[in-house]
C-alpha cells in the first residue's frame, strides 16, 4: 500500500493512495505518524489501511496539496554511497578517496524533524547562503519500537519507504564544520519527504541476493538529467543500518533513516568534486530540482528566496579570569 498525507478543503488527512491518484481517507486519521504508533508493525498498517477500502474516495492526488507524508519523530541521515563520499571530499576539502574509517560502520548524523516540507513545496534557500544543493535519497520508516536489533530483526520493523531530499547549504556547511563539529545551519532549513510511504512489503520484488533494493534513482534540475545511480550500490542494507541506529539505544515508530546521497550526481558537491569545478552552478531561486525513484515515485521542488539572517555578534574572547 500507499500512504500519503495531504490538505484539502481546510483539512488535513491521511489517506492510501490508488494506482490511479484516488486518495482514499483513513476514517479519523489525522497523523500517519500516530497511527504508525498504534498499528505496532505492517501488518497493523496495512489493516488500518485496508478500512479505508470501504468508505467513499476522496479527491485525486492532483487536487489537494500532499503534505510530507510524517511528521518523523526523528530523522538520522547516513552515509552510504562510497561514491558520494569520494566527490564530496574532493569538492569541499579537497581531499582523495574515503577514509578507512567510513568503512568500519554506516555513519549518520541528526537532522532536524521540525523542518519537513511536501512533495511539491517551495524550498526557501537557508539564510545566509549562496551555494544551495539537493541530494538524492531513500528513507526507511521505522513501524515498531526496538533496541539492539540485529539486521534480520530489524526487517520487521522497517515499516516502509519514501524519497528524502536532504537540501544543503554547502557554504554554510563547509564553515561550521571547520570547528568539528555538525552540519548544523548548513541541513537545518528543509529536507523534502514524499510523495508517500510505500509499504515494505511493495518493494520486495526489488530485493537482491544481498539484500539490498535495486531501485533506479534519477535527479533532474529544471527538467534536466544531472544524476543517474541504483539504491543497491549502498554499501550497508537498511536492516544493517536500523540495527546500528539502535545499537545502545532504541528506534521508534515515525523514526526516519536516510540512506545518504546516491553516487552519479546525486548531489551538485559531487560533480563538482569530479569535474573540478561547479557545474551545474548552485541551486538559485527559479531553479526546480526533481528527484525520482523506481517503485516509489518522484518529488518537485522549486526553489524560492529565503529569509535574510537574523545579525549576530560573533563570539567574544574572554580574559579567562578566575576570581
Amino acid at each position: 500500500m500507499r500512504f500519503a498525507a495531504y490538505e484539502h478543503q481546510h483539512r488535513r488527512r491521511v489517506a492510501v493512495v490508488e494506482d490511479d491518484g484516488t486518495l482514499l481517507p483513513l476514517p479519523g486519521v489525522t497523523s500517519l505518524t500516530t497511527l504508525l504508533s498504534q498499528a505496532d508493525g505492517l501488518s497493523g498498517l496495512l489493516a488500518a489501511g485496508a478500512g479505508a477500502l470501504d468508505v467513499p474516495s476522496g479527491p485525486h492526488v492532483s487536487e489537494v496539496r500532499l503534505l510530507p507524508p510524517l511528521q518523523p519523530a526523528s530523522v538520522r541521515d547516513f552515509v552510504t554511497f562510497e561514491e558520494h563520499v569520494e566527490g564530496v571530499r574532493r569538492s569541499m576539502q579537497g581531499a582523495v578517496g574515503v577514509p578507512e574509517q567510513w568503512y568500519a560502520a554506516p555513519t549518520f548524523y541528526f537532522t532536524n524533524p521540525h523542518a519537513m516540507y511536501g512533495p511539491h513545496d517551495d524550498i526557501p534557500v537557508p539564510p545566509g547562503s549562496a551555494v544551495l544543493d539537493f541530494e538524492l535519497e531513500v528513507a526507511a520508516v521505522i513501524g515498531r519500537e526496538g533496541h539492539d536489533l540485529t539486521p534480520e530483526q530489524a526487517r520487521d520493523h522497517i515499516i516502509g519507504y519514501t524519497v528524502f531530499n536532504d537540501w544543503s547549504a554547502r557554504d554554510l556547511q563547509s564553515a561550521e564544520m571547520k570547528v568539528g563539529l555538525g552540519p548544523c545551519k548548513g541541513k537545518d532549513t528543509a529536507t523534502t519527504l514524499g510523495p508517500c510511504v510505500v509499504t515494505a512489503d511493495e518493494l520486495e520484488p526489488y530485493r537482491d541476493s544481498e539484500g539490498f533494493l535495486r531501485l533506479a534513482l534519477s535527479a533532474e534540475i529544471n527538467g534536466e538529467v544531472v544524476g543517474q545511480d541504483v539504491l543497491s550500490n549502498m554499501s550497508w542494507t537498511f536492516e544493517e543500518m536500523v540495527a546500528y541506529a539502535s545499537r545502545g539505544t532504541r528506534v521508534v515508530p515515525g523514526d526516519v533513516l536516510g540512506s545518504g546521497t546516491c553516487g552519479n550526481g546525486g548531489c551538485l558537491a559531487e560533480l563538482w568534486g569530479v569535474r573540478g569545478e561547479q557545474t551545474p552552478p548552485s541551486l538559485k531561486p527559479g531553479d526546480t530540482v526533481t528527484l525520482t525513484v523506481e517503485g516509489i515515485g518522484s518529488v518537485s521542488n522549486t526553489v524560492v528566496p529565503g529569509a535574510d539572517p537574523v545579525p549576530l555578534p560573533t563570539g567574544r574572547r574572554r580574559s579567562r579570569e578566575r576570581s
